[in-house]
């Protein structure tokens, strides 16, 4: 494998500033990721607040023990019991096999961060992944993307019912399943590594219940070797840790979302739209009753909590007593579940992506009100793969990667077409249409005073000659296209593989794809690279 590195904007403008640190966007966050030594200042920023890590770590344990683990995943495990640790956290929905590239591409920036943060700072640095099981919105997660043809085609599992629940309650049939799992790898078509990825992943979804399961168990068989610590948002034992923070919650729900949007106001002044949406009646917690998961609204005259459009409401002092008696019927939303790892971890670095950068400048103030700093928000690494027979497509179009990635290829693809096809008989057989256009109208004109009864017949007469004509054209361009079809699809191929539906590489294509041709050891591969938190796109030729 070679590395590179190139400078491609970030999706969001937001982002891209907030990486070059340029105000106003450097203004909305606490800690100068450019700055030479800001991890040794948030190192001494933490060591001044206190955390209960032993009681984090045994929870971590806890959940971790019924998936892949190895004697890197017990040393993290050590490590984060010591009063001087610290960790790099990041997280992402559970998606099927993983989901899109960018949930890989985050796991390995949150251990490269932390390999190199440990041997920087001589203190334990531990990597931990937090996987988004409290997230309610199936249908985010429920497909992979996989080529079909020319183009990448999204392949959906069978809708779940109670689509409502937390990704980590909902419980998947199992022949579905492997039906679904046939079917993907159908697409992957059989390569070297095909029998082995297979097998793989249908005893993982074998031995997995849930949709977040069936996830932790494949990022840990692929990432176990590296002292990857992960921890569901929506595990049973974490909100008993969670608690004292959900009432702290309760208790301020008013001051949080005031804080949250004045700092949007601020943040709207300089020309960005809002990330977040929530309204001055907002609560930003979730409560599970039955099976659905209620979002709570709050009365400040009435001191009561609320569900918009129903009848559900509830006292604060009965919400906090029921807090104390099943925490785990609580969970958080978007502002607060940053609140809440960082009241719970004592976090080097947040690992993210261009939204989560756009949507944390949001809570500057919300952080301030609870006397915390946002920790360094690390753009997570950007990477695109470049297959041999990519870089030699790349070669033979005279195309440049930063081009196609920017870009695309639809523009030069349709000068190609142009120049190998035959303009002169398109304009030939244009004019041709003109010309029956122009004399027809004069039969018409002449039919009108003498024989009108001829007029219909005339304009469908009319019709079929330009439908001839029309058919003409597009069989010359059907020849065209034929006879150039190995040039026309190399275009095709490097647009799927690098630009696929317009997209970035990293949300249509997923990790099994390089995995069937060349097993896990890609992923040791890749390890093994060395990466910069530059703010670069890293180009790496496999």
């Amino acid at each position: 494998m070679e590395i590179e590195s190139i400078v491609i904007p970030a999706t969001n403008d937001f982002a891209s500033l907030y990486m070059e640190q340029k105000e106003p966007v450097k203004g909305f966050f606490h800690y100068d990721i450019t700055e030479n030594g800001v991890y040794e200042k948030r190192y001494n920023d933490l060591m001044k607040r206190n955390f209960n890590r032993k009681a984090l770590a045994a929870c971590i344990e806890n959940y971790m023990e019924r998936f892949p683990t190895s004697n890197e995943t017990r040393k993290s495990l050590e490590k984060l019991q010591n009063d001087k640790s610290t960790v790099v956290i990041g997280g992402q929905q559970a998606g099927l096999l993983t989901g899109p590239l960018y949930t890989i591409h985050k796991v390995i920036s949150i251990l490269k961060l932390a390999e190199q943060q440990e041997r920087n700072l001589g203190t334990p640095v531990i990597p931990v992944f937090w996987i988004a099981g409290e997230d309610h919105d199936f249908l985010e997660i429920n497909h992979v993307y996989a080529e079909a043809g020319r183009k990448m085609k999204k392949v959906n599992f069978p809708e779940q019912k109670g689509l409502k629940k937390m990704a980590s309650d909902i419980v998947y049939n199992k022949e579905e399943m492997q039906k679904w799992l046939e079917t993907i790898f159908m697409h992957l078509g059989e390569r070297k590594y095909t029998k082995e990825m297979f097998a793989s992943v249908l005893e993982a979804s074998n031995r997995s219940e849930t949709i977040t399961d069936f996830f932790t168990t494949i990022i840990m068989s692929l990432f176990k070797d590296y002292g990857l610590l992960v921890i569901d948002a929506a595990d049973r034992h974490l909100r008993n840790l969670e608690k004292p923070v959900f009432s702290k919650v309760i208790d301020q729900a008013s001051l949080i979302t005031e804080k949250v949007l004045t700092q949007q106001k601020l943040i709207h002044h300089y020309g960005f739209t809002r990330m977040l949406d929530i309204h001055p009646q907002s609560a930003n917690l979730f409560l599970y009753e039955g099976n659905e998961r209620l979002l709570l609204d709050y009365d400040s005259k009435s001191d009561r909590f609320k569900v918009e459009k129903t009848d559900w409401q509830m006292d604060r002092l009965d919400l906090s007593e029921k807090l104390k008696e099943t925490p785990e019927i609580f969970s958080n939303n978007v502002v607060t579940r940053p609140l809440m790892q960082e009241s719970l971890f004592p976090s080097l670095a947040f690992i993210a992506g261009p939204g989560e950068i756009a949507y944390w400048g949001e809570l500057k103030q919300a952080f301030e009100l609870w006397d915390m700093k946002m920790p360094p928000l690390v753009p997570r690494i950007n990477i695109t793969f470049i297959e041999p027979n990519i870089e030699r497509d790349l070669d033979d179009l005279q195309l440049t990667i930063e081009d196609v990635l920017k870009n695309g290829v639809e523009k030069q693809q349709k000068t190609y077409l142009d120049s190998v096809t035959d303009r002169d008989l398109e304009m030939m057989l244009d004019d041709m249409n003109k010309f029956l256009e122009e004399r027809y109208q004069s039969i018409f004109e002449r039919l009108e005073h003498t024989e009108r009864g001829l007029l219909p017949l005339a304009h469908k007469n009319l019709a079929f000659h330009t439908k001839q004509i029309e058919f003409l054209k597009k069989k010359a361009d059907w020849y065209v296209k034929e006879r150039y079809e190995s040039e026309l699809e190399k275009y095709d191929r490097v647009e799927r593989s690098l630009r696929p539906n317009g997209s970035p590489q990293e949300r249509i294509w997923n990790i099994f794809y390089y995995l069937n041709e060349r097993g896990e050891s890609f992923i040791h591969e890749l390890m093994s690279l060395s990466f910069e938190f530059d703010g670069r796109h890293k180009i790496i030729k496999i």
